[in-house]
């Protein structure tokens, strides 16, 4: 059955979550960032991700703003940093992380080959429309969905059950798209196709199913539809 309908998962798929520490180190304002900020955004997305799985597990949902300060302020405690001001400045600028350079042609492409695109995230609505916004990429979405609408974040099954709700078409006629190995492998076992971003090289994660894509960036995605 031929692909309708490609999805993205956001933050480290289509937006640069490194983005917000690179660039708040660059400011003179906070150059207690220079040396530590690529430490500070990793620890950052690591607590940021396990914190949604321990939440998932417990049953214990709260929305992905309240995690993503969770997972700064462990990050910069583990830095030894404790500014305010610089707290601050991180979380302003997630709000506008920059997008990948290759996406704004990716998601033209698609359009042109006439396909749905959406976005399925563990980000609030309100994060999510503000980076789409701030990316300049509102026209080629058709669709920003959230997994607020459901109260549990990936990989469980009912949120990639909002697409299909959504869109109305076949698991079959999804193609998936994630940085994250775990989403990518969550979304396989659902049923859709799906392509890994693997932009590190890392490691294939050892999980219940397996992408059936590995990409190095977005710019092949069109050739997959």
């Amino acid at each position: 059955m031929p692909i309708t309908t490609v999805v993205f998962d956001a933050y480290g798929t289509l937006f640069d979550v490194n983005a917000a520490a690179m660039q708040a180190a660059e400011e003179p304002a906070h150059a207690d960032l220079a040396a530590v900020w690529p430490a500070l955004a990793r620890d950052w997305r690591l607590k940021q991700l396990q914190y949604t799985w321990l939440r998932a597990v417990a049953g214990q949902h709260c929305d992905f703003w309240q995690v993503t300060q969770d997972g700064l302020d462990w990050a910069l405690e583990a830095q030894g940093l404790r500014s305010d001001a610089t707290r601050a400045r991180l979380l302003e600028l997630y709000w506008e992380l920059a997008a990948y350079a290759e996406v704004p042609a990716m998601l033209a492409a698609l359009k042109a080959q006439g396909k749905a695109t959406a976005i399925l995230s563990n980000g609030s609505p309100d994060m999510l429309h503000a980076a789409v916004k701030s990316a300049g990429i509102s026209d080629t979405l058709d669709a920003v969905l959230s997994v607020e609408d459901v109260g549990v974040f990936k990989p469980h099954d009912r949120v990639y059950d909002l697409v299909g709700d959504h869109f109305a078409c076949t698991k079959a006629e999804v193609l998936f798209v994630s940085s994250n190995g775990w989403d990518a492998a969550g979304a396989a076992g659902y049923g859709f196709q799906t392509a890994w971003v693997n932009r590190a090289g890392e490691p294939m994660d050892r999980l219940y199913a397996k992408p059936h894509h590995v990409l190095p960036d977005l710019t092949p995605i069109p050739e997959l539809t």
